[in-house]
């Protein structure tokens, strides 16, 4: 069985549109490929037909992966989020004790993390950290170059 993932609105959203994207254009494109390839002549020595059917096969594996996460998708209301420790998809601002430098993120699943929008996957060694941490708590946190310490300075939905 596969893990429950949780989401926002946005991001479950966007992985419907993108199987709906998958499911039609991206279906469509690749089947003119192999009718174009079939077109050419003898299959049996046809390097585009066996690309293009190459490619249908990673194509309908990208969909059921997507059907997949899909299904075991959870949609979490932010309203209701509890702000009094930090969860997956609170908004935390902590700042690094290092080097004082204040940053804002939002504790989102593995598929919606993205850094330049501050989304950072609940499965990140610094989301681990903050995970279940209060306003005020110091989380300290592995990383390559030590151990960072990232003080909660307030948590959010």
């Amino acid at each position: 069985m596969a893990e429950v993932t949780y989401y926002t609105q946005e991001g479950l959203d966007k992985l419907k549109q993108e199987l709906q994207q998958l499911k039609t254009e991206g279906r469509a494109n690749i089947a003119k490929a192999i009718a174009e390839a079939r077109d050419k002549g003898d299959l049996s020595e046809n390097a585009e037909y066996d690309a293009a059917k190459e490619a249908q096969g990673l194509h309908e594996t990208k969909i059921a992966k997507l059907e997949e996460v899909l299904a075991t998708a959870r949609l979490i209301d932010e309203s209701v989020l509890d702000t009094s420790k930090v969860l997956a998809l609170s908004y935390v601002k902590i700042k690094n004790k290092k080097n004082n430098a204040v940053m804002t993120y939002q504790l989102v699943s593995e598929t919606e993390a993205d850094l330049k929008s501050g989304k950072i996957s609940v499965k990140s060694p610094i989301a681990q950290g903050l995970l279940g941490k209060s306003v005020g708590e110091v989380a300290q946190i592995e990383a390559p170059a030590g151990v960072l310490e990232f003080e909660i300075l307030e948590i959010s939905r």
